[in-house]
């Protein structure tokens, strides 16, 4: 969704054309990746950092388009709520150094963000839910003022008359009905993407399956939403109900609209004929031009068709440079710091790159099924299963285990051996510690209390202690 659109509103017919390129345009994708030497070239790992924008006194700050107008900086667009903006990151290669990188474009465009939205009276956080949020956070005003979100908003609601029904069920119970999918705008994610060649792509999309669990387990920041203890990742089940297109019409499909999916896969086609085949359009803007046969075919279409399919592992089709596939990573939480989501970012590639290299498709996909869900209910508590193992073990323990494992898969890509070092230790001291964000948010609210005055100071104590950079495993209560 990150295409400018000059208009919000669509007729049937338009629709109806959508599908048809649609279907066309799969079948050139399976022309396309087919072709010799296609996408191949260089591991590269890419990402998208998703911001809260606050008042100093921690509640939202519905001026997104005038602080990305401040900042004035290409990298930064707006996201669904006028309280979130979007940072994206340069893409870099995966050999070497990538994670010193990283940390810094993302201390860089963070220090941006803070400043841009300090000349508008506010702050910024990366947090996976802001938990000073409110029930009056979620009007039709605080969608952000462009035409892509209203069209996606309309969209939504031709697939669902019904209003959109949230029920989470922790420590304590959720349940709300809105009109529209302006819940959405409650998580903030931090989306990785690492290239992938054609031939690769069903062994590393499979192994990211597998390895989601375990780091989700390890890097949860979500542990609530509107005032209630819910999950270790909140994010993870009020993203897939906030954005459920199922209505009576619709419950033969399996899947929500943001899933985890039902199978290991044997290809990326396969993903995007899914796609295709289960979802209707949501936005149906049709291109003036059809793609040439010569280079990398633009298929704007089911780009923007995939783009509105939210499955937690993505396929990716990128025309640019001669075009490519990528895995997007999307389940990981925004913050706390880039010392910590570049830590998640170095354990998840390096056990799905270490993963990508073992028969993944021989084990039981309900074992990774039920690790993610698993870690976004429990966190480091979560009883997983790994291949080769007997038995479950708890998330914190097997996180413990597979540290060597991540680093075998960053030493295969060419990462020097430190860079991998530095990274993977605050995976090892979060997870000896037993201290992810989400855990020092219960705590300190434990200590604040839970009315909505009390969340606002979480939230400005958790802004102060994210600026001095250090991890949270080692921040104090």
């Amino acid at each position: 969704m990150g295409r400018q659109l000059d208009k919000d509103r669509f007729s049937e017919a338009e629709f109806v054309r959508f599908g048809e390129r649609l279907a066309e345009q799969v079948a050139t994708l399976r022309e396309t990746l087919a072709r010799p030497g296609f996408g191949e070239g260089p591991l590269t790992v890419g990402a998208e950092l998703e911001l809260f924008l606050t008042t100093p006194d921690g509640r939202p700050l519905h001026r997104n388009r005038e602080v990305r107008e401040a900042a004035a900086d290409g990298r930064l667009v707006s996201e669904l709520g006028r309280f979130n903006l979007e940072v994206n990151l340069t893409p870099l290669p995966l050999a070497g150094r990538p994670f010193t990188a990283m940390a810094a474009e993302l201390r860089e465009t963070m220090d941006l963000v803070d400043k841009a939205a300090a000349a508008q009276g506010g702050r910024s956080v990366a947090i996976g839910i802001l938990p000073s949020l409110s029930e009056f956070d979620f009007t039709h005003e605080a969608l952000s003022d462009e035409a892509r979100y209203r069209a996606m908003t309309r969209g939504m609601r031709r697939l669902r008359a019904e209003p959109f029904r949230v029920r989470i069920s922790g420590a304590e119970e959720l349940e709300l009905e809105v009109e529209g999918v302006i819940l959405e705008s409650a998580n903030t994610s931090w989306q990785v993407h690492l290239r992938t060649a054609p031939a690769d792509f069903a062994r590393v999309y499979n192994a990211a399956q597998l390895a989601v669990g375990p780091v989700l387990a390890v890097s949860g920041n979500s542990p609530g939403f509107l005032g209630r203890r819910l999950w270790e990742e909140t994010r993870i089940a009020l993203f897939e109900e906030a954005a459920d297109d199922r209505d009576v019409e619709r419950l033969d499909r399996r899947d929500r609209r943001v899933a985890f999916g039902s199978g290991w896969v044997g290809g990326a086609e396969e993903l995007f004929e899914m796609c295709v085949r289960e979802y209707e359009p949501v936005v149906p803007v049709l291109t003036d031009a059809p793609d040439t046969a010569g280079g990398a075919p633009e298929l704007a279409e089911l780009r923007l068709h995939q783009g509105m399919v939210w499955l937690w592992n993505r396929p990716v089709y990128d025309p640019a440079d001669g075009g490519h596939l990528r895995v997007e990573m999307r389940a990981l939480p925004a913050g706390p710091t880039p010392a910590d989501m570049v830590a998640n970012t170095a354990f998840m590639l390096g056990l799905t790159l270490a993963m990508a290299e073992e028969p993944v498709h021989e084990s039981p996909f309900a074992d990774a099924y039920r690790n993610f869900y698993r870690a976004a209910i429990s966190g480091l508590d979560a009883p997983m299963s790994w291949p080769g193992r007997d038995g479950e073990v708890p998330a914190h323990r097997l996180v413990e285990d597979l540290l060597p494992v991540a680093a075998d898969g960053l030493a295969r890509a060419g990462v020097e051996a430190r860079e991998a070092e530095r990274a993977l230790d605050v995976i090892r001291e979060r997870a000896g510690r037993r201290r992810t964000g989400a855990v020092w948010q219960r705590e300190k609210l434990a200590e604040l209390g839970t009315d909505p005055a009390a969340r606002a100071r979480m939230v400005t104590r958790y802004q102060e202690l994210a600026l001095t950079g250090e991890p949270v495993h080692t921040w104090p209560l």
